[in-house]
């Protein structure tokens, strides 16, 4: 079964995950994402059917060992893998925020204070080069202890 990615994904639905490890865990997050994708969508079908109906539990406990074994596969390849995670994106994805829209506002964020900085410098340099014209004006006895314009 081919899932196609998240529409925020970096990656296109037709590129091949990554060789070596982290294609493995790619691979391995994505069938245990699908896993519990079909535990929620079984859980929610068994809910909605008769509860005195025999055997109606049995497919959730089936999905739920799927999920529980795609987890352990998961854990062995983490014990092999030395990548580390700031602690922030972990927070951020347990709290359900999308790392890639933080990493997004984050930039909009420093490319307004960036502009905000530069239009405070832009200010200075104006109000500096002001009063040096004002003071050569009025004190032309100054003008060579005033820095020369740039």
């Amino acid at each position: 079964m081919h899932a196609s990615p998240a529409p925020d994904s970096p990656r296109s639905s037709h590129s091949p995950p990554p060789s070596g490890a982290q294609g493995d865990i790619e691979l391995e997050l994505l069938a245990l994402a699908n896993s519990l994708y079909n535990m929620g969508t079984t859980v929610i079908n068994d809910s909605t059917k008769e509860k005195d109906k025999p055997g109606s539990g049995k497919q959730v406990a089936l999905r739920a060992n799927e999920v529980v074994h795609h987890l352990g596969v998961v854990d062995e390849i983490a014990q092999s893998t030395r990548t580390m995670i700031p602690f922030q994106i972990l927070s951020d994805i347990d709290a359900a925020r999308n790392p890639m829209h933080l990493t997004k506002e984050r930039l909009e964020r420093a490319a307004t204070e960036n502009q905000f900085m530069n239009g405070k410098i832009a200010g200075i340099e104006s109000y500096r080069h002001i009063l040096r014209d004002a003071l050569e004006q009025n004190f032309p006895e100054l003008s060579e202890h005033l820095e020369s314009p740039k």
